[in-house]
């Protein structure tokens, strides 16, 4: 049986093997693949990397360190997380496997504008043409011309962010026409940010622009964000008895503890800020809980 089934191996899986292997625990991380921070073509918020760094070569690193102090990676699916007393039972496409405590480090999924095709999409990410993190990334689109799809609080909100980055900001409705409020309007109007209607498509790489057709005809951005919200990985954990926001966040105590004994939960599938470095602090936090609990439960000596 093992001390810790960690799973999801971002960001915050990741910290939190280095933290439970350095803690001599046995763990496993289950790796379905497909974690956000793989998308990342540079980020340069992350302390330490002046020059930034792939989001795929941060990870590389991050688990080669969990791995030196003896964490063991799988590439399954989990399936299903099922309390067994104290302890657990995780069931993956390839076995089942029994774990005294459990950290769930699910993230989340972006959901992408419809009728963005991979063969655009995925290039257009790497390139910086399509982005979903202001908060990571604003600082790039200084003084460029930027769309955002979305509508509403939110997508009001997401263009008010980014237009301390640039004056040229369009938010583009996903849909057939704005949803907006005369206080969200008048916030945009007072910002001079513009505002087109849907529905989008036509998406294409056009010279060095993500171009789409709105309603309004066809536009060029040097950078466009979705702000359509995204979809919280935390059925696994609702599924066992968890609770959860309306949103589909976990509830958390201060030490990362879910409302099921010896199921924790850090990073993006908690409501938070949705950042890499507070997710691995999030990690940290759960890991060191995990020890002292399982020291409680049966004191760890070498």
């Amino acid at each position: 049986m093992d001390d810790c089934i960690i799973i999801g191996a971002g960001p915050a899986g990741l910290t939190a093997a280095i933290y439970l292997a350095r803690f001599h625990l046995s763990i496993r991380l289950f790796d379905s693949g497909s974690s956000r921070a793989a998308m990342i073509p540079c980020t340069h918020n992350h302390a330490g990397y002046p020059e930034g760094i792939a989001g795929k070569e941060l990870l590389r690193l991050m688990l080669a360190q969990a791995e030196r102090y003896g964490a063991v990676r799988e590439p399954v699916k989990v399936i299903a997380i099922e309390r067994d007393g104290d302890d657990f039972v995780v069931r993956t496409d390839h076995g089942t496997y029994p774990a005294r405590t459990v950290l769930l480090a699910t993230g989340v999924v972006n959901h992408r504008p419809a009728g963005l095709l991979p063969e655009v999409h995925d290039p257009a990410l790497e390139r910086g043409l399509l982005r979903y993190c202001p908060i990571c990334d604003g600082y790039e689109v200084t003084d460029r011309r930027v769309g955002v799809i979305g509508t509403g609080d939110h997508g009001m909100r997401e263009a008010l962010f980014l237009r301390g980055y640039t004056r040229d900001v369009t938010l583009i409705a996903p849909e057939a026409g704005h949803e907006l409020d005369d206080s969200c309007a008048r916030a945009l109007d007072e910002a001079g940010i513009a505002r087109v209607d849907g529905p989008c498509g036509g998406w294409a790489i056009e010279g060095a622009q993500l171009a789409l057709d709105t309603a309004g005809g066809r536009m060029a951005f040097d950078s466009i964000y979705p702000a359509l919200g995204s979809r919280i990985r935390s059925h696994l954990a609702v599924a066992a008895g968890a609770r959860a926001n309306d949103e589909g966040c976990l509830e958390v105590d201060d030490h990362q503890r879910t409302s099921i004994p010896g199921l924790f939960a850090a990073g993006d599938v908690v409501k938070g800020l949705d950042q890499i470095s507070h997710a691995m602090g999030e990690a940290g936090v759960a890991a060191t809980t995990i020890r002292n609990l399982l020291d409680q439960r049966r004191p760890i000596r070498r």
